[in-house]
C-alpha cells in the first residue's frame, strides 16, 4: 500500500484501521481477543501502518488490545489514541480536557499501549470548559517531554483548529466524513488544507451502510451504536437505499465493491486524507486496502461529489446527545 503524509511530516498508510469495533459498539460481544490481535497483526503485515484507538474504547480494553498486538511490530506502526473524557465506574461521565487530566491519560495510555511514546494523541471532543489554548499547551509539554510525538483534534470546528494550531502545530484532525456525511467540506477540510493539517475520516463507510451490506430491513441489538443513530432507523434506511444503490452500480462498472468506491472517493478528495475504516475481519482488511488501487475517473468523482445533494440523506448521523459534543 502506498503512504500519505498527515501534518508535520507524519507518514502513514493511505488507509488506516480503526480498532474501536474490536472492543465495543458493534454488538454485545466484542471480538475474540486472540482473533482481534491476529487481525491487527494481519493488517500491519499487509501494509496498514496506521492504527487508531482511544482510552474510552472499552473503556481501556482497546488500548491494551492494540498494545499487545503491536508489541512485536512497534517500528512498523503509527498508533493514535485520544483523551478528553472523564471515565468513572467504567463509563464516560462527561468531558475533561484539563491539563492535569491530559497528563494522567497520556501516562495511562503509554502503559496500556506498552510504548515509550504515543505517535499521535487527539483531543477526543472539544471541552467547552477548557480553553483550547490550554489543551494545546498541555500536549506541547508532553511533546517536549518525549511522551507524545504529534497533536490532533477530533470533531473540532475550524476556528478551534486555528486557535490550537497557533499554540502547538496540529498534525491531524479526525472527524466523521464519508459519501453520506459531508459536514467537514464547508469549513473544516479547507482549514486543514490551508494549514497543512492531515484529515482522518472516521466511519468512512458510514458505519457499514456504504458497503451495501446493511439492508432496509436491518435490525440492531440494544447497545449497538447503530441502534442510536437516526440514519439507521427503519424508515431512514429505506429512504437512504437509493444512495447506496447508486454507489453499488458504479462499483460494478469499475470491478470494485461499494465500500472500495466509497474509500476511493475519499482518497480522491485530497492527498492528505487518510480514512480509518474499522473491521474485525481479515478479508475486509484486504478489501479496504485494495481501495487504493480503484481508479475513479474525474467524472466518477464529480458524480459522487453531487450524490448527497441530488439524492439526499435521511436522518442525523448522531442522536441529539452526541450531536451536542461535536463541531465546537
Amino acid at each position: 500500500m502506498h503512504t500519505r503524509m498527515l501534518g508535520q511530516g507524519l507518514e502513514v498508510s493511505a488507509v488506516g484501521l480503526g480498532a474501536m469495533g474490536m472492543s465495543m459498539s458493534y454488538g454485545a460481544n466484542p471480538g475474540d481477543r486472540d482473533d482481534m490481535i491476529g487481525v491487527l497483526r494481519y493488517a500491519v503485515d499487509h501494509g496498514v501502518s496506521f492504527i487508531d484507538t482511544a482510552e474510552v474504547y472499552g473503556p481501556y480494553d482497546n488500548e491494551e488490545l492494540v498494545g499487545e498486538a503491536i508489541a512485536p511490530l512497534r517500528d512498523r506502526v503509527v498508533v493514535a489514541t485520544k483523551f478528553g473524557f472523564h471515565i468513572a465506574d467504567g463509563r464516560m461521565q462527561g468531558l475533561d480536557s484539563t491539563p492535569e487530566q491530559i497528563r494522567r491519560v497520556a501516562d495511562a495510555s503509554l502503559r496500556r499501549l506498552g510504548v515509550d511514546r504515543i505517535d499521535l494523541i487527539y483531543q477526543h471532543r472539544v471541552d467547552p470548559d477548557v480553553p483550547i489554548e490550554d489543551v494545546a499547551g498541555a500536549v506541547g509539554e508532553l511533546v517536549e517531554a518525549g511522551k507524545v510525538a504529534h497533536f490532533g483534534l477530533s470533531e473540532a470546528a475550524a476556528g478551534t483548529i486555528r486557535r490550537a494550531h497557533a499554540v502547538h502545530p496540529v498534525t491531524a484532525v479526525q472527524s466523521e466524513y464519508s459519501l453520506w456525511t459531508r459536514d467537514p467540506e464547508t469549513e473544516v477540510l479547507p482549514a486543514c488544507i490551508e494549514l497543512g493539517i492531515g484529515f482522518v475520516p472516521f466511519s468512512p463507510l458510514g458505519k457499514g451502510f456504504l458497503t451495501g451490506t446493511v439492508g432496509a430491513d436491518a435490525s440492531f441489538a440494544e447497545g449497538e451504536i447503530r441502534s442510536r443513530v437516526p440514519r439507521f432507523a427503519p424508515e431512514n434506511l429505506a429512504a437512504n437505499q437509493a444512495l447506496v444503490d447508486h454507489v453499488r452500480a458504479l462499483a460494478e462498472q469499475r470491478g470494485a465493491t461499494p465500500g472500495q468506491v466509497a474509500l476511493a472517493w475519499l482518497l480522491a478528495q485530497h492527498p492528505s486524507i487518510v480514512p480509518i475504516p474499522g473491521t474485525r475481519r481479515r478479508e475486509r482488511i484486504d478489501e479496504n486496502a485494495a481501495a487504493t488501487s480503484v481508479a475513479l475517473s474525474a467524472d466518477d468523482v464529480s458524480d459522487l461529489d453531487a450524490l448527497v445533494e441530488r439524492i439526499g440523506v435521511a436522518g442525523n448521523r448522531y442522536d441529539d446527545d452526541l450531536l451536542g459534543t461535536v463541531g465546537r
